[in-house]
């Protein structure tokens, strides 16, 4: 039986939290526009700590979540099985992939470097 481990890459986790910082910066500063505030420029600020905080204590657990893929299933972080017969589709979603099975359960697949080529990886390994 073949395993292939699909770990997360550290460049897309910095990259998808630049984005959450962007849009927290933005939501944070019209928040405070639209309450008229005469510091705007203090969402921009609190917008970045928060997002720079949550990436910084979550890396670590964030990183070490890998899944394997195996012959006959795709085996979460967490030791749960999701059997490759129950996969009705893969579909990226920035840098995650999103697993769905026939019955409707989603799991998600954080921080690839190359969203396509996991998925691509996953369709073959179901054939």
């Amino acid at each position: 039986m073949s395993e292939t481990k699909i770990s997360p890459d550290a460049t897309a986790y910095v990259r998808a939290h630049a984005w959450m910082a962007a849009f927290g910066m933005a939501a944070a500063m019209g928040v405070l526009w639209y309450m008229d505030s005469p510091h705007i420029w203090t969402g921009a600020v609190g917008g970045l700590a928060a997002i720079a905080l949550r990436g910084f204590y979550a890396c670590k657990e964030e990183l070490a979540a890998a899944w394997t893929l195996t012959d006959t299933a795709l085996i979460g972080p967490t030791g749960h099985s999701v059997p490759l017969a129950t996969i009705k589709t893969a579909k990226s979603m920035g840098s995650y992939v999103q697993v769905i099975t026939h019955d409707g359960h989603k799991y998600l697949i954080k921080y690839q470097a190359n969203p396509a080529a996991t998925i691509a990886m996953i369709e073959r390994a179901r054939r």
